[in-house]
């Protein structure tokens, strides 16, 4: 197959606002390399973890919620970044191009990966490489990805646009629910549960047995509903004192301490998530007391993701997407994404290629 010898794709220049992205279309097309292969975008997720590295936000220095203007320095997951750099953190793809020492692949197969993938090894039993963030991601037209963190989704019912919805936000949902060991019973809080993330953790909650309460705005309560949100706690309020079995947490920030006060003894908190402020305040007497035990959930076993794509395949989950929009209107995205606006998630289209 020809493949042209430039793309379209967004890079990341600097940290900083939406003047950072620069859209170009005259990026090398990567060649892939030995083990890895070369898919072409057919839609890329937004997400909260590209403008927090936008932004710098990962860096310790940055204490409040996730704002456009509050910009810091070596603020990727692992410090400083390489620039420019192509973020993108989810997609769904087509391979059209295989690397040397790859086995198992097909030209055309349609594909996605995870976001954060395992390189875990006995001295490091947690480590992990992330898409858009320590190589080129799939804000492009293509994208080239090791074969090994790959998985087909050929067979999926679910559109491109659908499935570029779920790497990131499915894969972060279904991994809190597998830390915290969610199952057939439970009473869990959702919080955010209009989000991507959040809509993701209702749907999948629901599909395990749980009996789920999803926070969000008033506004969007029908959405979480539909997801299979049994109750809806709006936003502010707070959940009743040890009345409930898990918190899954997205949003961190002051109401922290209100969330670990609604859990009863054994109870488990899974976050994954700060949007709402990453410095927060909590009474170690209620986690001690109660025997709490708290998840931090960033690294993803590959079962974890393997599991999301057998549900994919059998067609058991689907996404909210409210909104795509071209490559090229990333900044609007974006925008958009920040507003909380819509609930589920939003899409990017690259243009199309002779690929």
């Amino acid at each position: 197959m020809n493949l042209p010898s430039l793309m379209s794709a967004v890079e990341l220049t600097a940290h900083g606002g939406p003047e950072v992205l620069r859209c170009r279309e005259d990026v090398a097309t990567p060649v892939p390399r030995d083990g890895e292969v070369l898919v072409r975008v057919m839609a890329a997720g937004v997400n909260n973890t590209d403008i927090n590295t936008r932004l710098g936000w990962y860096a310790k220095e940055a204490k409040g919620a996730t704002s456009e203007g509050d910009v810091h320095a070596d603020g990727a997951f692992a410090g400083a970044l390489d620039f420019p750099r192509i973020q993108g953190a989810e997609f769904c793809g087509r391979i059209v191009a295989i690397g040397a020492g790859v086995s198992g692949w097909s030209i055309g197969q349609r594909v996605v990966c995870p976001t954060n993938q395992s390189e875990a090894t006995d001295a490091a039993p947690t480590a992990y490489v992330a898409l858009g963030s320590d190589y080129d991601g799939a804000f492009a037209q293509f994208c080239r990805v090791p074969a090994r963190h790959l998985y087909d989704v050929t067979e999926s019912q679910l559109s491109d646009t659908e499935i570029a919805a779920m790497p990131c936000a499915f894969g972060t949902a279904e991994n809190l629910l597998t830390r915290a060991q969610v199952g057939e019973g439970d009473r869990v809080l959702v919080t955010g549960a209009s989000g991507g993330v959040g809509l993701a953790a209702v749907q999948l909650a629901k599909l395990r047995g749980a009996v789920v309460t999803g926070q969000c705005a008033a506004s969007k309560a029908d959405a979480v509903r539909e997801a299979g949100a049994a109750h809806i706690l709006v936003r502010d309020e707070t959940a009743a004192p040890k009345s409930l079995d898990v918190v899954i947490d997205v949003v961190g920030g002051p109401a922290l301490g209100g969330f670990l006060e609604a859990l009863l003894p054994a109870g488990r908190y899974a976050v994954s998530g700060a949007i709402a402020g990453p410095v927060v305040e909590a009474d170690l007497r209620t986690i001690y007391l109660n025997d709490l035990t708290i998840f931090g959930c960033t690294y993803q076993p590959p079962s974890v993701f393997q599991h999301l794509v057998d549900l994919i395949n059998k067609g058991l989950i689907r996404p909210l997407v409210s909104a795509t929009y071209p490559l090229f209107e990333i900044a609007r995205a974006q925008a958009d994404f920040l507003s909380k606006r819509y609930p589920g998630k939003l899409v990017l289209i690259p243009p199309e290629s002779n690929a």
